[in-house]
Formats: structure tokens, sequence, C-alpha cells
């Protein structure tokens, strides 16, 4: 792997950006690198995430939630308690990328935190920031602030075009 860190951004309304993500992890992981996967905000039992469990110790799914809920949808005091197991998440983030602990993070959903006020564009920073040397790290998120553009390699923009699927 050449030695320059790789920050890639899946933003957007539309519903593929976990989806992409993922795809990049088994795209490594399949070279024979080490892929951890940090989810935020989406609850503790993501429909979309129970396969990912099979593919360990190949990819490593982490989610620090206790409530099966997505964070939205919690009471004003349910959020208060879910906020610390976040952080949690978000500071075992960081000690990844201190320890080079694998090839490929992904953070699944992690500019949400900054929309929710959980962390904020100085802390992402910080995390982006955290060593020079290899590493790629992949985030997710509905909003891409445009301050965050700038520490991006490549960013891609999920939106429908059409969708007769979605609830009304």
């Amino acid at each position: 792997m050449e030695e320059k860190k790789v920050v890639q951004i899946y933003y957007g309304n539309g519903k593929g950006k976990t989806t992409a993500a993922v795809g990049q992890c088994i795209r490594a992981a399949s070279r024979g690198y080490r892929v951890i996967i940090i989810q935020f905000l989406k609850g503790k039992d993501a429909e979309e995430f129970c396969f990912l469990n099979k593919l360990e110790p190949d990819i490593k799914l982490f989610r620090f939630e206790k409530e099966d809920m997505v964070y939205s949808e919690l009471s004003p005091e349910k959020q208060n308690e879910e906020k610390k197991n976040i952080l949690n998440g978000f500071h075992f983030a960081k000690k990844v990328l201190e320890t080079g602990e694998c090839d490929l993070l992904v953070l699944d959903e992690v500019l949400g935190l900054v929309d929710t006020g959980i962390v904020t564009m100085d802390d992402i920073i910080d995390l982006i920031n955290i060593r020079d040397d290899y590493y790629r790290l992949v985030m997710t998120g509905t909003y891409l602030p445009e301050r965050l553009a700038a520490y991006a390699d490549m960013i891609s923009e999920i939106r429908p075009v059409k969708d007769t699927l979605s609830k009304k």
C-alpha cells in the first residue's frame, strides 16, 4: 500500500451510502487488508449489517449504541444516555487510527454526529489528522459540511434521481 492516507466521503439524501462503503470493505478484505467498520446513529440492530457479522474476522463491525431504535427516534432522555455510548465509539475510532489497527476504517454516519451536536467539525478534522501514514478512512452521512471537503481525497454525492419505492 502507498504511504498516504486517503479520506473518502459518501454523502447525500439518497440510499446507498453505507452500501458503497461496505463495497470498499469487501474489496479491501478480499485483498487481505484489515478492515473495521464503526456504525453510528442507526441503533444496535440495523438490518443491513447483520450479514457482515458472518464476514468476521476479515471485516470487524462495531456498534456502541445500546438502543435498538435509530437515534433520531429516541426520546430526549434516551438520546442523552446514547450520546455517551456514541462518544465511546468515536473515541474507539481515534484509538484505531492512532494504533494503525486497520488498513481501512469506515465510520458509517459519522457526519451525522456533527448534525446532532454529539461531536464538532473540529473533532472530525482532528480524527482525520491523527496520522500521516497510510490508512483509508471512509465516512458517510447525509450532509457534507463545506469545511470538511478540503480534507477529502474523494467525495461522492448519493442522491435520488427517481424513487417510486420510498414510503410516502
